[in-house]
This record gives C-alpha cells, sequence and structure tokens, in this order.
C-alpha cells in the first residue's frame, strides 16, 4: 500500500467542520490552541458557531481549513499512519508543505494568515465570482470563456476530468456558465469563494506574499509533494518561495497532480480536511489499477480509515 495524501482548499469549509473532532480529541484541541495563539483568530468561534458569511471571508477560511487537516494529520501521526506522496488544491499546497516539513508549522500558519488576508484584501475592486463547469475539456472551456463579452474570466482550476473552474467578474462568470450550458455542459456551478483566484487580477496579492515567503526559512520537501502550477513533484532545483508567489496568480492542474501521484504508484488517497470533493476528483481519474479512496472530515471517517490502514 502507497499512501498520498490530499488537502481541500477553499470552497470545502461549512459551519460546524471538525466539531465532533474537536470535541473528542485533546490533540484537535491542542491544535487549535496553537494557532489561535499564533494568528489572534478564533477559529474555533468561526467555525462552530459563527456565520457562513464570516467563514466564508477568505482571511477566515484558509486559516480555518489549515486548522482542521493539521488537527487530523496529528492524530494520524499518533496512529503512526504517513503519506509518501501528498497534494493538496491551492491552500492545501500549503498544508502539503508544512506536512514535508519544508515549511514549520509556526511558519506555515502565519503564511497561511497572511495569505488569506492578501486575497481578500488586495483584490482591484468589483464583484468577483468562480464556477465550476462540469463535462467539458480544456479546450471548450477555453473557447466558452473566449466567447465571453461582458468582462474578465478565464479557466482558474483544472480539478479532474470533465471539470474546470472559471474565475473572474461576476457577470463575466454567469454568462460564461450559460454559454458552457448552450455548448453542451453537464452542469455549471458557482463556488463559495470571494475572489478571481488563480489569475492575474491578484498580482498585488502575489507580491506582497512573496515579500512575507522571503521572510521565512523553506527546506525541500522531505517526501513527495506535487505543485499545482504544472502537475510535477517539487525538485531540489525549485525555487518554492517564487513558485508559492506565482501560485495565486496561475491555475491549478490539479488533474495533472493527480495523475501524477498515480504514476508514483499511489494506490490509496486519503482526503484530510472538510468536505469530500477531492475524494471525488480522483475517482473522475481513469486508472488500471485498483485505487482505495478515504476523506476524513468526521470522527467516524477517521476511525474507518485508521481501521483499514491498520487491517491492510
Amino acid at each position: 500500500m502507497k499512501i498520498g495524501f490530499l488537502f481541500p482548499g477553499q470552497g470545502s469549509q461549512s459551519i460546524g467542520m471538525g466539531k465532533d473532532l474537536f470535541e473528542k480529541y485533546e490533540t484537535v484541541k491542542e491544535i487549535y490552541i496553537k494557532i489561535k495563539e499564533l494568528t489572534n483568530i478564533d477559529i474555533e468561534k468561526i467555525m462552530f458557531e459563527g456565520e457562513e458569511n464570516v467563514l466564508n471571508q477568505t482571511k477566515y477560511t484558509q486559516i480555518c481549513i489549515l486548522a482542521m487537516s493539521l488537527a487530523i494529520l496529528e492524530i494520524l501521526k499518533n496512529n503512526d499512519i504517513r503519506a509518501e506522496v501528498a497534494s493538496g488544491l491551492s491552500l492545501g499546497e500549503y498544508t502539503a508543505l508544512i506536512y514535508a516539513n519544508s515549511i514549520s508549522f509556526e511558519d506555515g500558519v502565519k503564511l497561511v494568515k497572511k495569505r488569506g488576508e492578501y486575497m481578500q484584501n488586495l483584490v482591484p475592486k468589483g464583484d468577483w465570482l468562480m464556477a465550476a463547469i462540469l463535462g467539458m475539456n480544456e479546450e471548450q472551456v477555453y473557447e466558452v470563456c473566449s466567447k465571453v463579452k461582458s468582462g474578465f474570466v478565464v479557466p482558474a482550476n483544472f480539478n479532474t476530468v470533465g471539470q474546470i473552474a472559471i474565475s473572474g467578474e461576476k457577470e463575466a462568470v454567469e454568462e460564461a456558465t450559460k454559454i458552457a450550458k448552450d455548448m453542451g455542459a453537464k452542469r455549471a456551478t458557482t463556488l463559495k469563494t470571494s475572489g478571481p483566484f488563480h489569475t492575474e487580477k491578484l498580482i498585488e496579492a502575489s507580491k506582497a506574499l512573496k515579500e512575507e515567503l522571503d521572510n521565512i526559512k523553506i527546506d525541500n520537501p522531505k517526501i513527495k509533494v506535487v505543485k499545482n502550477i504544472d502537475g510535477t513533484l517539487y525538485s531540489e532545483n525549485d525555487n518554492i518561495k517564487e513558485i508559492l508567489s506565482k501560485h495565486i496568480i496561475s491555475p491549478v492542474k490539479f488533474s495533472k497532480s493527480l495523475q501524477t501521484m498515480i504514476d508514483e504508484g499511489v494506490d490509496t488517497f486519503i482526503e484530510i480536511g472538510p468536505g469530500k470533493t477531492l475524494s471525488g476528483f480522483v475517482k473522475r481519474i481513469k486508472t488500471e489499477k485498483q485505487i482505495n479512496i478515504f476523506n476524513i472530515n468526521s470522527v467516524d471517517t477517521l476511525e474507518s480509515t485508521i481501521n483499514f490502514i491498520r487491517n491492510n
């Protein structure tokens, strides 16, 4: 068995996420206390008692998702369950790099806090939106975006086979979803995000994040980590700080990332954090070998995953 960890990004959040884990495991409480001390953000209140419109603010969303993923990782570590390869969708790549000891826990938490703030605050004025288009390939989605007349919209997240997210001005994204449906898309749905993520519109946020990155120590990952920017493994020659600064203005090649993990021999994928979106992405990747897919977002899913790994 070769395990690969997957870490979700923005859009997977929901009020109450991970509450049962927090109530049952002291380890989770300890991680949340550390993160609260490092960020001065009351993540428990936001996640468990807050309003959805507060949790959905990028400056809170990212740190809350990171906290849940890091807490689950600690429980898995205590049960001697580790991955040989890791990848994350957008924000999730930071979780992967923290897991791989490329970025320290403390620096990673502070960095994600800043990333969330910059991605929320350093955005041009306007109404922004993202949407997922299902049932179209890359060429078709590029064609959809090229036909839009009402504003800026581009492909942003190449999630999996037949699912690509677009990002841009609200009116343009809405026009694109109509065009996509007219061209035969199975479905087009808006996402719970608040900015034109993974587009050139976040250039100021990218520059500000680069300054933060330059102030911390980043080592080569101790395990294999797949990077979003091109779907390949990080290598010793990669400038990780440069890659991460470009990350938020570049499309996410997650479909290719998953294929890279399969090519590396991963046969057991474990999604760690809220939701189960990434597990669904894996199911759409065609492969001849048997693949085990788990998502850990509750006490039940955690314990059933641990039991499977122990018994196999």
